[in-house]
């Protein structure tokens, strides 16, 4: 993977600025720790940008925090608290947290002249920081969090030298540098490569989905925040006006144990209808997952809180309109009426979808805005250039908040 390999493809300003800042921080030490190496968004990230960082000239490293099935169900809880769904955190749960926290830091070596840690499962690794700066990236939105749970992580939070946030109102206020900086796709990633319509088929055929009619998809976790039974319910409403079918395609992620739990309520809801396809992907699926997006007709996200949500920008690289719910990163990508529509309820779902079934010339002019808007703000370069900015900036005293 080299950074020149983008040429053609992303703003040359970017590659240029990266050129620049990768010369002044040549041969230095970046570590990046996570909860998964597989499985959720962040994982994929990090196997993107990691090699790209490596073959610039500095030393990156990717450490996993190893958890407990009890670290996670805390770690989830806290998850979803912040997202303000309300979960109290017992001080059994702050001292599991706690002690996972504590075997991972002193078997990780934590030497870096910049540390990036990832989401609030290892948060508490800044208690045992060496030296250099260390960023705290938030991927989540913690918009409205549970207020007790924020005091007790903003208290590990403001030890670090800044936070990153994705999206301006998930920041909360806090001591310390804050800086906004959106997740990227990789366009020269097997997920996001263009495909034959050949392989195409061949990936339908392989999952059972026969491609006679308009596809609806969404791709996600299985997790009650995507909303998975109201994706359905929108596509029950659909189904009256016109005949489709629906896609539901996702998997588990080792630091998530809902994933089972909301993927037998799916199961369960979608009964015995055959015009429902339920498909469980394992992971390292992307060039299936690529199929998958490009096959289908409409692209939904209907994600009642979100990240960012990749998959969003996933689909519109492949020219596809998206339908999602307006949390999150969702409005930074869909432009309402012109990369696709933003929601708030099944029937509004419902209703966006057969406006664009019902006009396939409009559903086609929109996922081309959709492709050159992914292109001019969503690439993996823009988010190289970054962390590299934020990196300097925070070596020389940058400003209180910075936007990227």
């Amino acid at each position: 993977m080299n950074i020149e390999d983008y040429k053609g493809i992303a703003e040359e300003g970017d590659l240029r600025a990266i050129r620049a800042l990768a010369g002044r921080l040549a041969g230095k030490k970046m570590l990046h720790v996570n909860s998964t190496a597989e499985g959720g968004g962040v994982a994929e990230l990090l196997q993107r940008i990691v090699p790209l960082l490596k073959n610039l000239g500095l030393d990156v490293r990717w450490e996993v925090l190893k958890g407990t099935r009890p670290f996670f169900e805390v770690t989830k809880s806290i998850h979803n608290s912040l997202q303000g769904k309300g979960v109290h955190i017992t001080r059994q749960m702050w001292d599991e947290y706690e002690s996972v926290n504590r075997k991972n830091a002193e078997a990780i070596d934590l030497d870096a002249d910049c540390a990036v840690i990832h989401d609030p499962q290892p948060a508490l690794f800044i208690e045992y920081k060496k030296r250099g700066t260390w960023l705290w990236r938030c991927h989540i939105d913690i918009s409205m969090p549970d207020r007790v749970t924020w005091y007790f992580l903003k208290n590990i939070v403001e030890k670090f030298d800044g936070s990153i946030f994705s999206v301006s109102n998930f920041a909360q206020t806090v001591s310390i540098p804050q800086f906004m900086m959106q997740p990227s796709i990789d366009p020269l990633s097997e997920k996001n490569i263009e495909l034959s319509e050949e392989e195409i088929a061949r990936t339908f055929e392989k999952f059972k989905v026969p491609m006679d009619k308009p596809i609806l998809l969404q791709v996600s976790r299985f997790d009650p925040f995507k909303d998975p039974l109201g994706v359905i319910d929108s596509f029950r409403l659909v189904r009256k006006y016109h005949d489709c079918r629906l896609v539901l395609a996702g998997g588990t992620a080792t630091d998530d144990p809902e994933g089972e739990r909301v993927l037998n309520e799916v199961l369960e809801k979608a009964g015995e209808d055959p015009d429902i396809h339920i498909l469980l992907v394992p992971p390292f699926s992307d060039r299936d997952i690529n199929a998958l997006q490009r096959g289908a007709s409409i692209v939904l996200q209907k994600s009642t809180k979100e990240g960012f949500g990749l998959v969003v920008a996933e689909s519109l690289w492949k020219r596809k309109p998206v339908i999602g719910g307006d949390a999150g990163g969702i409005p930074l990508q869909i432009i309402e009426g012109v990369t696709g529509y933003l929601i708030h309820s099944v029937e509004g779902a419902a209703y966006r979808i057969r406006q664009l079934l019902e006009n396939p010339d409009h559903a086609k002019k929109m996922g081309e805005a959709a492709r050159e808007h992914i292109r001019r703000n969503f690439l993996i370069t823009t988010n190289i250039r970054n962390y590299l900015s934020i990196w300097l900036a925070l070596e020389h005293k940058g400003e209180k908040v910075i936007y990227i």
